[in-house]
């Protein structure tokens, strides 16, 4: 399509191009574009959102077959940006179902309505691999928007970066909060890093090409590289030291768990993340680029601009009436944690029982001082993980000096010799003090679940 008959279409047929999915990632960022660019344009969303200029927003539903045909009247292209990756953990393992629907619905309502073409945004997939539920879905969902009458062009994108993204999100906050990463194999996996603006570009190239109708395309950056790269690439972009243990047996799903415990990214949205960076990811046509000839950003680049915009413009995130806030309880959490330490280097040198001083108590002790400290890393650099090591090892800590000063009521003891006046003492301040450590605990673990989101600071 030239640039006349792009000007035309501008024109003649105003708020002809639908974006689905315009709150998201991807859809926003579009819809800013093509408006910018002059395009009437509308964008269909869940939520009730007022009209901007050149911009028109259309609430639907996907599974609401009449407001889907509603929204889709007088549209000629239509750009399917919709996928059901995040959700609860029960909503998740449904998500290739949910999708399936999804695009059967949009298909149908489409026909119906008179749309001529769809623009649809996948992943970058070999057919000739068994592929991930999450590849496997996407590759799917363009099979079905290619099912039926109206050409498709298909964009097949590898590892998309910027800011609010969820593999940037991921990357960001594993890199940041981690000095030392426990890492799988799939870190050792070539992807081709994309700059979502890039991704942009092609998206509204594809409109302007006619060429490009009913064709699939694979996108990707200007760099192959691993996972493990990528991430050394953004440690150096940090000026920090990264270091890496593989583990090869390290599960996506284990993987995605432990993503959900040290960053903000759901385990249900860190999960197909990592299906997704399972097999190579990297460019094998790149016969898009002499269509829409690009300059792509570099990685180094693609990170310096997401970083830059998400300090510029964090997410928004609710405010919620709270009695004690989240620094506080970190605070709290952290103090008692350090206190526990300080209170229980008095086992060696007040307690008079010969017992502490064996093998098994020994390493216990050792045992527990790592997991202490494991704690304060994690509680100080803000992640789940360690709000949740501080939990267990403040209840297991208050549970083993109660049970120590058990024969106060009942002239028993459970563990071993009564211990001594001074020791009994200690240990009910040491109890108190995890008592402390266990309320830190709770607020903090239930706080990070309620308020951080994608790269936004607590």
């Amino acid at each position: 399509m030239s640039q006349q008959s792009s000007k035309n279409n501008m024109e003649n047929a105003p708020y002809n191009i639908l974006v689905t999915g315009a709150t998201g990632f991807i859809g926003s960022r579009l819809i800013s574009h093509l408006s910018k660019k002059g395009y009437k344009v509308k964008g269909m969303s869940r939520r009730n959102i007022s009209d901007t200029e050149n911009v028109k927003y259309v609430q639907a539903d996907v599974f609401d077959q009449n407001q889907l045909e509603e929204s889709l009247k007088g549209i000629e292209t239509a750009y399917y940006l919709l996928h059901s990756m995040e959700g609860r953990k029960e909503e998740w393992k449904k998500f290739a179902s949910r999708e399936k629907i999804q695009a059967q619905n949009f298909l149908q309502a489409a026909t119906k309505t008179g749309v001529k073409r769809i623009i649809y945004l996948g992943g970058l997939v070999d057919d000739s691999l068994d592929l991930s539920p999450h590849m496997k879905s996407r590759k799917e969902v363009g099979e079905i928007l290619a099912s039926g009458n109206i050409p498709v062009t298909e964009l097949r994108a590898s590892i998309i970066i910027g800011a609010q993204g969820g593999s940037y999100a991921m990357l960001r906050y594993l890199v940041e909060r981690l000095p030392v990463m426990v890492c799988p194999s799939w870190v050792n996996s070539l992807a081709q890093p994309i700059a979502v603006d890039d991704v942009i570009e092609y998206l509204a190239g594809c409109l302007e090409h006619s060429e490009t109708i009913g064709e699939i395309y694979e996108i990707g950056g200007s760099q192959k590289m691993t996972y493990e790269q990528l991430m050394r690439i953004y440690s150096k972009y940090l000026k920090k030291n990264l270091y890496i243990i593989h583990i090869p047996f390290l599960t996506t799903r284990l993987s995605s768990y432990w993503v959900d415990l040290v960053t903000p990214v759901k385990a249900s949205l860190a999960r197909p993340l990592i299906d997704s960076l399972v097999h190579d990811t990297i460019v094998s046509d790149n016969s898009i680029t002499k269509i829409i000839p690009l300059k792509l950003k570099s990685v180094l680049d693609a990170i310096n601009i997401a970083t830059i915009e998400m300090r510029e413009n964090p997410p928004s995130s609710p405010t919620r009436e709270e009695h004690t806030g989240f620094k506080i309880n970190q605070k709290l959490l952290l103090g008692s944690l350090i206190a526990m330490v300080l209170v229980g280097t008095t086992y060696y040198w007040l307690d008079d029982r010969v017992e502490i001083f064996q093998p098994a108590w020994i390493i216990a002790g050792v045992f527990w001082y790592i997991a202490i400290f494991a704690a304060i890393i994690f509680v100080k650099n803000k992640t789940r993980l360690g709000f949740l090591i501080a939990g267990l090892i403040s209840w297991a800590t208050l549970a083993f000096w109660l049970f120590d000063n058990f024969y106060i009521l009942f002239d028993t003891s459970l563990i071993i010799e009564k211990p001594n006046e001074l020791v009994t003492i200690r240990n009910f301040i040491w109890a108190a003090i995890s008592i402390l450590a266990v309320i830190g605990s709770h607020n903090t673990f239930h706080k990070i679940i309620d308020y951080q989101y994608k790269g936004k600071e607590i």
